[in-house]
C-alpha cells in the first residue's frame, strides 16, 4: 500500500546518475512502487501538489530539478531561470519526497548537447506552443525519456497547466510503448484564478494584476460551450480581442480536441481550451477543460 500519510525525515539527493540508480534497485527488490516528478526548480504549490499525488500512488517518491537547456530557444530565459535549489529542497522534505535528483549538465548531456541523441515526437509539437517555440518539444522528449531510463518509474506525474506537454509525453510513452503509467495533476492556481508559474515573478505590478484575464477570458469561452455554442473560429476572436484590449500580446487562443490538440470539430465532445499571452518580460499559458454530452 501506499505511504500515503507517512513522510521521510530525510531526502537522499543525488547528483550522479549512477549512484540514484543504485539507490533506487533497492526499492524496486523490496517491490515498492516508485513515482517520479520531473521540475525545472523554483517549487511553488502546484510542485507540492504533484508531489503529493505521486505519494498518493506510490511508495517511493522521486524528484529531479535540471532546468533543461535543450528546450530553451534562442532568446528565450534559461540563464534568468530561477534557482533556489536549498528552499526547494526544503519544500520537497516537507511534502515526503524520498530521492531527488540534481545534476549537472555535463552529467545530463555527458557529450554534449550538440551530439546528443534527440527524441522527437512527430505529432502535436509544430503547434501552439510548438509553433512559438521552435524545438522546445524535442527538448522536453528527450530530457523526459532520460529522466524516464534514469529512475524507471511506475508512475510519472505531470501538472494539466502545460496541457500540451503532458498530451506530447503520453503520446510519445504510447508510441515508444513505455511501461509508465502518466498521470496528469489539475491546474494549481492562485486565489484570483491565475495559473501557478515559476515565471510570474516577472510580471510587473499593473501586469500581475490583470493576469487573471487569461483565465477569466478562457472560463467564458467554456461558459459559451457548454450553452451550446459551437462557433469556436468566432469565440478565439472575441476573447483574443479582450486580451489584446488590456494590452497583453496574444500569442495564441484555441478551442481544440484534448487529446490530439487539433482544432476543435462540432463532433468533437473531450475539448480543451488552450491559451498563451506575452507580457512585457514573461509568457504565460493556460487551459480549461469542456466535456461535452
Amino acid at each position: 500500500m501506499p505511504r500515503q500519510n507517512i513522510k521521510p525525515v530525510v531526502m537522499d539527493v543525488y547528483r550522479k546518475i549512477a549512484e540514484l540508480r543504485k539507490a533506487l534497485q533497492r526499492e524496486r527488490t523490496a517491490a515498492r512502487q516508485i513515482a517520479l516528478v520531473a521540475t525545472m526548480g523554483n517549487l511553488h504549490k502546484g510542485h507540492l501538489e504533484l508531489i503529493r499525488l505521486a505519494r498518493e500512488h506510490a511508495d517511493v517518491v522521486v524528484a529531479s530539478i535540471f532546468v533543461n537547456p535543450l528546450q530553451f530557444g534562442l532568446n528565450e530565459d534559461w540563464e534568468q531561470y530561477p534557482r533556489t535549489f536549498d528552499e526547494d529542497c526544503k519544500k520537497l522534505l516537507s511534502e515526503g519526497c524520498d530521492y531527488l535528483l540534481h545534476p549537472d549538465e555535463r552529467e545530463m548531456y555527458p557529450n554534449g548537447m550538440a551530439e546528443q541523441t534527440r527524441v522527437f515526437c512527430s505529432t502535436m509539437t509544430d503547434v501552439w506552443c510548438g509553433a512559438s517555440r521552435p524545438g522546445h518539444f524535442e527538448g522536453v522528449t528527450t530530457v523526459i525519456t532520460k529522466l524516464f531510463n534514469i529512475v524507471q518509474p511506475d508512475i510519472a506525474v505531470f501538472g494539466e497547466k502545460d496541457w500540451q506537454q503532458l498530451a506530447v509525453i503520453r503520446r510519445m510513452v504510447a508510441d515508444l510503448c513505455v511501461p509508465i503509467d502518466v498521470t496528469g495533476a489539475p491546474v494549481a492556481r492562485d486565489t484570483d484564478g491565475l495559473a501557478l508559474s515559476s515565471r510570474n515573478r516577472f510580471l510587473t505590478r499593473q501586469e500581475r494584476s490583470k493576469a487573471s484575464l487569461l483565465y477569466e477570458t478562457m472560463q467564458s469561452m467554456a461558459k459559451a460551450i457548454a450553452a451550446g455554442d459551437r462557433g469556436y473560429i468566432k469565440l478565439q476572436k472575441q476573447a483574443g480581442e479582450v486580451l489584446q484590449a488590456a494590452k497583453f500580446k496574444l500569442d495564441y487562443l484555441a478551442v481544440v480536441n484534448a487529446n490530439d490538440l487539433e482544432p476543435a470539430t462540432t463532433d468533437d465532445k473531450d475539448l480543451r481550451i488552450l491559451g498563451a499571452i506575452y507580457a512585457s518580460n514573461t509568457r504565460l499559458i493556460d487551459n480549461i477543460g469542456v466535456r461535452l454530452v
